[in-house]
């Protein structure tokens, strides 16, 4: 671990009682993953010593807490006295000025407005839901892998099937043309990469705005049967929280996470699986594992690269540790996953176990809204891809394939694969 030198300094006086400064410099955030589909080693060593709640030096320059253990986690997300309305980003240097928070933008909303506005979304995407969309997803998929099929030699997956799945899924949810998919992918990317420059970052929130705000005045005159147009009918007939801004808040949010987490898992997933020969044999021999299977790959390649973070809305402590009232958390999911207090063996991928309560979709009242369509999709894709491609493999050594480092949700930028 790269540790700082720590200073203490402190003065005695027998006749005036004891005093002792400490000056302490936080070490700096562990971002350097050893194994691809491990968090850092560092984050590891945090969680299992006396040091699972650290001061740490953020890339944003900022100095915060770092929490990796799954209960203390699980309390922060949990706990109202927390707010989603941080200043900064932590994990990069490049910082945008702060915007206003927006109507409907449920990642950046706190009780009372946050579940006004998330109760006007919950019943779209419940389990009976997701079950009625199974069979066009299925469909999207055999089409894709048709595709792919069809093209034979070394295939992108990712280009071929990772992400143009979920993508097509959530335009058709939304109804976003899939026409339109290069564009707001495009955009996307700027969002998530850590090294884009604030000017570019805002260019690509105005895009996105600019462009959902046409698609919502169209909708309006030519409503089709989808969600937008759901929520627009809702509007005009008097559901006074919803108004444009709300419309166009929530298809922001929907379009960018209903495809990039979903596409990584895909990518990332079907990466570990043609690396763990066992497991995937297990998956091909057994399909009725493929629930199972889902679940233990959610909880094993936790796509919050970084972590999640929180500030304190008043003096909280936990586990001894004050965390004072403007202080910044940093949750790293990722490591919380890997707790041998949530499982003995965390660091063992295992298809056949039972489900844990993983960190992956969060927790408390931020647990992910579309958490049931990737778990939909997830199984449809890992009960159809090896069936169809038993002999699957990767085309290039895994110290080869560009993992996604560089950007806030973690995976594969190409996985090239032949059969």
């Amino acid at each position: 671990m790269n540790r700082q030198v720590v200073l203490v300094t402190w003065s005695r006086s027998h006749e005036e009682g004891s005093a002792m400064t400490e000056t302490m410099a936080a070490p700096p955030f562990p971002m350097q993953r050893q194994c691809p589909f491990h968090p850092p080693q560092e984050i590891g060593e945090l969680r299992d010593s006396a040091a699972p709640i650290a001061r740490m030096t953020f890339p944003s320059g900022d100095e915060g807490w770092l929490l990796t253990r799954h209960a203390d986690i699980r309390f922060v997300l949990n706990d109202p006295r927390f707010t989603v309305r941080n200043r900064r980003f932590l994990f990069t240097k490049l910082q945008q000025e702060p915007q206003p928070v927006r109507r409907g933008m449920l990642l950046s909303m706190d009780a009372p407005e946050h579940p006004a506005y998330r109760k006007l979304l919950t019943r779209e995407f419940t389990v009976r839901r997701m079950q009625h969309l199974r069979p066009r997803i299925q469909q999207i998929v055999d089409e894709h892998l048709d595709a792919m099929s069809a093209k034979g030699g070394v295939v992108d997956l990712v280009e071929e099937l990772a992400l143009p799945v979920p993508s097509l899924v959530i335009c058709e949810l939304l109804g976003v043309p899939y026409a339109d998919r290069d564009h707001f992918q495009a955009v996307t990317v700027d969002l998530l990469r850590l090294d884009t420059p604030p000017e570019r970052r805002k260019a690509a929130v105005d895009e996105f705005d600019r462009y959902l705000g046409v698609l919502v005045r169209t909708k309006r005159l030519d409503p089709g049967e989808d969600l937008l147009s759901d929520l627009i009918a809702r509007a005009d007939a008097g559901e006074e929280l919803i108004d444009d801004e709300v419309l166009v808040s929530f298809a922001f949010l929907l379009l960018v996470a209903g495809h990039e987490t979903t596409a990584n898992m895909i990518g990332l997933s079907t990466a570990v699986l043609l690396e763990n020969p066992d497991q995937l044999e297990l998956l091909k021999n057994k399909p009725e594992l493929a629930d199972k299977a889902v679940e233990e790959l959610l909880r094993y390649l936790t796509i919050i690269h970084l972590g999640l973070q929180r500030s304190a809305l008043e003096d909280v402590e936990i586990d001894g540790h004050l965390i004072k009232a403007g202080e910044i958390v940093a949750l790293h999911v990722s490591g919380a996953n890997f707790d041998p207090a949530l499982l003995e063996d965390a660091e063992r991928l295992d298809i056949t176990r039972q489900p844990v309560p993983h960190l992956t979709f969060g927790f408390g009242p931020h647990q992910c809204l579309g958490q049931q369509l990737a778990r939909m999709e997830l199984r449809v894709v890992f009960s159809t891809l090896f069936e169809r491609f038993p002999t699957l493999a990767l085309a290039a050594p895994l110290a080869e394939i560009p993992f996604r480092s560089d950007m806030a949700i973690y995976g594969v930028h190409k996985l090239p694969v032949r059969w």
